[in-house]
């Protein structure tokens, strides 16, 4: 029964996933297991000077793959040298799953969805706090430190403990320019953190849901502090995952009689586009309204969150044909260099170019301030990337503030923080 553990009888699927790869019959709230893992991805951040440990063998080179997604291309020696160790890493296990500078890098997480690496019913660990983005598929996945990543790249297993599970049930259509952004937004405003707690989404609102949408959900669980963010995997990631990998799965459903700590509806069709001020997300959320007329220095789309195509299209959208504000820096970032042909091809990246946005590599960059979109002190950035703590992109007196890609866009036309949604239907007419 929901909101309760007493007399319990059936598992989440978070729960599900870790009884099966800890070869356990049941696991509940409090257990600690040891548990096999599918899928390990090693970052450039792995091989940097400090981070990197010289290995004698690694467990199974076929279940490992390596991606340059922070500081690339390199903007100093250090990162350069992270680069030429993972590439003589690749070499010496005979890795073949190399996302290298050039035709197929991009940022982790989203070269992990491309690619099928996140498989349904699994385990997947990476050193990057947003792994829980390839919840979207039904996998397991969250972030872990350094060390126990080498331990995982050497032996395979890993252990964790279990925490209770909150379910919200997604209902309804979002309204017009309302993205999964704004549902994050929402969530994290109405009910804050949620530290030593999975989450769980479902409900008939999912079904309408793109993928990208349930990654941009799943990935901004981390801002919650979850420990997993999980989906089920339905007709859709079944068709994704289909054309892009052989490998053999088992999709976890929660089992009918799952207790969970507590299970929050939430209609879509009741949100409206959010704003978190700055320094925090958690507790610090309003309707676009309230920070209406906040002047703005730089705007920027991008991020293992809000990299995609689907974010290119609206922010395409509602520039196009108009110029960005004068002292407005836009900055938009594909989650990959497949997006970045795709949004070529669409002519996104053209609309965007002429109206005085930056259109960069593929990179997490600007969201984490490593190498481009770096804030001066005292300036202010509306972002929909994945973190607005201070000091996150920049300066300490630098303010961010976060919103959805179409937020982000109309306010780079209007120089200050802007409804998107009369922007959208001038758009659309």
């Amino acid at each position: 029964m929901a909101g309760s553990h007493h007399g319990r009888m059936g598992m989440t699927i978070v729960e599900k996933i870790l009884a099966k790869k800890s070869g356990r019959a049941k696991v509940v709230p409090g257990d600690i297991v040891t548990a096999d893992v599918d899928t390990a991805v090693l970052i450039d951040l792995n091989f940097r000077p400090g981070y990197y440990h010289e290995f004698n063998h690694v467990w199974d080179p076929a279940k490992i793959a390596i991606v340059f997604d922070h500081v690339v291309p390199p903007n100093d020696e250090a990162s350069a040298l992270a680069l030429q160790r993972g590439r003589a890493f690749a070499k010496k296990f005979g890795i073949a799953r190399v996302h290298d500078v050039g035709y197929d890098q991009g940022i982790s997480h989203q070269l992990i969805a491309d690619h099928g690496y996140a498989l349904p019913g699994g385990v997947l660990v990476c050193i990057d706090s947003h792994t829980c983005s390839a919840g979207a598929f039904n996998c397991l996945a969250r972030g872990m430190g350094n060390p126990e990543t080498v331990f995982v790249t050497a032996k395979g297993r890993t252990w964790y403990r279990i925490v209770p599970t909150i379910r919200y049930v997604l209902d309804g259509e979002p309204k017009a320019a309302v993205s999964a952004k704004d549902i994050f937004l929402y969530i994290a405003g109405r009910w804050g953190d949620h530290a030593n707690l999975n989450v769980e989404f479902g409900g008939p609102g999912v079904t309408g849901m793109s993928l990208n949408a349930r990654r941009t959900l799943a990935t901004m669980a981390a801002e919650l502090s979850a420990e997993f963010a999980i989906f089920e995997a339905d007709a859709l990631v079944l068709e994704h995952l289909r054309t892009r990998t052989n490998a053999a799965f088992e999709p976890q459903a929660p089992d009918r009689d799952a207790a969970y700590l507590d299970v929050r509806e939430v209609d879509l069709g009741d949100i409206a586009p959010m704003v978190a001020f700055p320094d925090r997300v958690v507790r610090n959320t309003q309707e676009v309204g309230a920070a209406a007329g906040i002047a703005i220095d730089q705007a920027f789309i991008g991020s293992c969150a809000n990299g995609t195509l689907d974010d290119f299209a609206i922010a395409a959208q509602i520039v196009a044909g108009k110029k960005v504000a004068p002292g407005v820096r836009f900055i938009v970032t594909p989650g990959s260099q497949a997006i970045f042909r795709d949004a070529v091809r669409l002519g996104y990246v053209a609309t965007l170019s002429e109206a005085g946005a930056l259109v960069t590599t593929s990179t997490c960059g600007a969201c984490a301030a490593l190498q481009l979109g770096v804030l001066a002190p005292g300036e202010r950035c509306l972002t929909a990337s994945t973190r607005n703590f201070k000091g996150r992109m920049g300066s300490h007196t630098a303010e961010v503030l976060m919103a959805s890609p179409a937020t982000v866009a109309a306010s780079a036309l209007a120089g200050t923080i802007v409804d998107p949604r009369p922007y959208l239907a001038g758009a659309a007419s």
